[in-house]
């Protein structure tokens, strides 16, 4: 920082000593040694911020590259998609011409001539039939299960060891 040899600070030191005196020297020393060390450490914290500041520029301009890079992809992805759908769509369409003859449209007809789906005509749709929401007794008696209530008197005479 600043060019200072060992003769200067002896001089500095020399200075102050007499106009401060011996008594508040070494509050005024440490006084001071607390001050630069305030203004190093402010220092490197602004370094810091400025290092970030730039790594954060650094990263947003590779995300506006990325970015870019994304939609190019996607912009050719999705004309591909779309021609590969066009041929897939004229070769079904070529594939299918020939079998949708006269009675193949009548027997997807209702007799007003409106056209029913596909569905509909293979099977009804099933009602699933619940049966009773009955317990097993084996169920009732293995989760413990109580029927009856039963009176602390009980409770403990069923307890009880029998004798």
């Amino acid at each position: 920082m600043f060019d200072i040899g060992v003769s200067e600070l002896g001089v500095i030191g020399v200075v102050a000593l007499i106009v401060l005196g011996p008594e508040r020297l070494p509050r005024v020393a440490r006084t001071v040694g607390n001050l630069l060390g305030r203004a190093q450490r402010y220092l490197a914290e602004v370094k810091s911020e400025v290092n970030r500041q730039m790594d954060l520029e650094e990263l947003r301009s590779m995300k506006a590259g990325v970015e870019e890079s994304v939609r190019d992809i996607q912009s050719s992805v999705a004309s591909n998609v779309g021609a590969i759908n066009q041929e897939f769509e004229s070769a079904w369409r070529e594939a299918t011409a020939g079998l949708h003859g006269d009675d193949a449209g009548a027997a997807a007809t209702d007799a007003d001539g409106t056209p029913r789906p596909y569905l509909a005509e293979s099977s009804p749709a099933r009602r699933i039939k619940r049966t009773s929401q009955a317990v097993p007794i084996w169920y009732r008696r293995q989760a413990r299960v109580r029927r009856h209530a039963l009176s602390g008197a009980a409770r403990s005479a069923r307890g009880r060891a029998r004798a």
